[in-house]
């Protein structure tokens, strides 16, 4: 059991990222507001992008990893009529559709087009993405020149909602269509390649031409701070609130907690019943820190990730 600094900053920071800039600009300007260097964030945004990033300082970066496969929501404006490199408006134009394609999109078709891809579905990310293909990034191999054909996974579109639909109109000489949608889906989807997925379902092309995320799991962008003035500790929330808000819980004796932190495989209090087998708990002490989280048999339990005490 390790004691953490008190002078150094702990907690989740919720971030409205603007746009243009990077996640990892926001992770260096969090650095460099908190004083230190143990920064790290649960999934990034692309720079068009707008919204919540989830910002784990100190020895909150350990939740990070239970928090990055979290659900997500997402507002975003889809064009019909124009394809680009990126799938959305920060790339070159690769393609257009004619007219007649784009003027024939109705409410009905999109609805319809929408339904067919909710639920569980195989979708292919993005060439211009941060996935790794033998140790590099895909991104980086389109930009070396390289056909990238990245394989198909499964994810999940929980609601794919059609908000507003706009009147055809001009775009760099192309008619187009915009429309706003609302997006609630699984970790690992790309906004972007659902947006390219919706038009080819239409017989065009599509990119996105904004994008914002407003939640993660739930944490939502209205308890958000902005990046117009640096970030204090009074703006993170303790690692012992965000795991008993994410996580069911148990309070343990001091006795307890001090086998936990010691790595001690400890039996379940009486009467209390464990959730479903391998689902993390968060465990505190008596004094309401927060200990650890711990993965629970029938009968006994034992940490999966520890934190130092005291808490901040």
């Amino acid at each position: 059991m390790t004691a953490a600094p008190a002078d150094v900053p702990h907690g989740i920071a919720l971030v409205d990222k603007p746009q243009g800039h990077t996640s990892h600009g926001i992770v260096a300007w969090t650095r460099k507001s908190l004083g230190t260097r143990k920064v790290g964030h649960a999934g990034t945004l692309d720079p068009m992008a707008t919204g919540l990033l989830v910002i784990g300082v100190g020895h909150a970066t350990r939740l990070l990893t239970y928090l990055v496969g979290e659900d997500k929501e997402y507002f975003a404006t889809i064009r019909f009529g124009i394809g680009t490199s990126t799938e959305d408006a920060e790339g070159e134009i690769v393609e257009r559709s004619v007219p007649d394609v784009v003027a024939a999109i109705t409410r009905e078709r999109l609805t319809e087009a929408m339904a067919l891809l909710t639920g569980g579905i195989e979708q292919v990310p993005s060439a211009v993405s941060a996935i790794k293909i033998d140790g590099k990034r895909s991104y980086q191999r389109v930009r070396d020149g390289e056909d990238v054909q990245l394989k198909a996974r499964p994810v999940t579109i929980h609601e794919f909602e059609l908000l507003d639909i706009d009147e055809p109109e001009e775009h760099d000489g192309t008619l187009t269509l915009d429309i706003r949608v609302r997006v609630v889906c699984s970790s690992g989807t790309y906004i972007r390649a659902l947006a390219r997925d919706l038009g080819v379902s239409l017989g065009t092309c599509a990119h996105l031409t904004a994008l914002r995320r407003t939640r993660v799991g739930n944490m939502s962008l209205e308890d958000a701070v902005d990046t117009t003035t640096p970030l204090t500790p009074a703006n993170l929330t303790p690692s012992s609130v965000v795991a008993w808000r994410r996580f069911p819980s148990i309070d343990l004796s001091d006795d307890e907690a001090l086998d936990i932190w010691h790595g001690k495989r400890i039996a379940l209090p009486a009467g209390w019943t464990p959730p479903e087998e391998k689902t993390p708990v968060a465990a505190f002490n008596p004094a309401g820190q927060l200990v650890g989280l711990v993965e629970c048999s029938r009968t006994t339990m034992k940490s999966c990730l520890n934190f130092p005490e005291p808490l901040a």
